[in-house]
């Protein structure tokens, strides 16, 4: 069956204009409608048939709740993934989470969120690699916006932020800063899906409102790509310690099985932390369906890769030397 047959059954999302009053704001609908599309192209090529069969999905384990313990002054650098595509990362007490989403999503869930917003008791920093619902999760912002000092992201999600009343930054690619005791820089990522969809948004997004975040913390550098396809600056970073990998395996607005496996043997020595796989109940929709075994058949060094659950604890081992950006 043709891709434009398939297309004609869809009926789009019609985006909640209550909650988002600003055209450039109503975001949420439009990522279901870019990535159904995605999903029917890859069906399509492949021929297959109207009622497409359930794929097998990994699954990510069992999650692990953690309440304020985890926010608690540290001697040592500890990761959790939060589900999705977020993370909460303490570096010797200063506490900070990337594109965190725990309420609210408009997709069934496999996994359950390792703790809910009022279980927070504070946060130095929160970061938002772009627009999209799953890393700019609206309602989780605004219910950590009590105990949260600062929000940073790109000038365009900045401006987001500001019209939903948080106090936030917004910053160039290639710009540092630094909070508490941790250095930060925007890197470069590939994520303008919009313009790729008439009708999904009447702005034209530019590579600048995406990006990836790198952290220079006391026991080493943490790199979060973000959602994006592979570039040419992925490959010629200083070498990360560990990367925090939104890993998908066909979606074409990211990095996909082989460009994740480029990103990461890029930098053989680096511990890889997976996110954006094992947590939506969409074994169908290829941005949330990848397999990690599939990436480790690909991988130089494949015992680096850590699978976690969402919620566990992972510990940095401080590194020896300081390695300059």
């Amino acid at each position: 069956m043709t891709e434009c047959k398939l297309r004609a059954n869809f009926v789009p999302v019609k985006a909640d204009t209550d909650r988002y009053p600003n055209e450039e704001n109503m975001r949420a609908g439009f990522i279901t409608i870019a990535f159904f599309i995605s999903a029917v192209v890859v069906l399509a090529q492949s021929g297959a048939d109207s009622t497409p069969k359930k794929l097998e999905q990994a699954k990510a384990p069992k999650t692990l709740l953690f309440g304020p313990e985890a926010f608690q002054p540290s001697k040592e650098t500890t990761i959790r993934w939060l589900g999705m595509a977020g993370f909460l990362v303490n570096s010797r007490g200063t506490t900070f989470m990337i594109d965190p989403l725990l309420e609210g999503y408009d997709m069934p869930l496999l996994m359950n969120f390792p703790i809910t917003p009022k279980e927070v008791p504070h946060v130095d920093a929160i970061f938002a690699t772009h627009s999209d619902n799953d890393h700019y999760s609206v309602e989780t912002f605004k219910d950590l916006s009590p105990v949260t000092k600062e929000y940073h992201s790109t000038v365009y999600v900045d401006s987001l932020m500001k019209n939903d009343g948080l106090h936030s930054f917004g910053h160039g690619i290639g710009e540092s800063f630094q909070f508490a005791n941790i250095k930060v820089k925007l890197t470069p990522a590939d994520h303008a899906w919009q313009n790729a969809y008439p009708g999904a948004s009447k702005r034209f997004f530019k590579p600048e409102d995406a990006c990836g975040f790198w952290f220079d913390t006391p026991d080493g550098s943490i790199w979060a790509p973000g959602d994006s396809r592979l570039i040419t600056e992925q490959l010629h970073m200083p070498a990360p310690d560990v990367i925090l990998l939104f890993y998908s395996e066909d979606s074409v607005w990211h990095a996909g099985l082989e460009g994740s496996a480029k990103i990461i043997n890029a930098y053989p020595q680096a511990t890889v932390l997976l996110s954006h796989w094992g947590f939506v109940d969409a074994p169908n929709f290829s941005p949330f369906n990848g397999d990690p075994k599939r990436l480790k058949k690909l991988a130089v060094n494949p015992e680096r890769i850590h699978v976690l659950a969402p919620g566990a604890p992972f510990v940095m081992k401080p590194r020896k030397t300081t390695r300059k950006r």
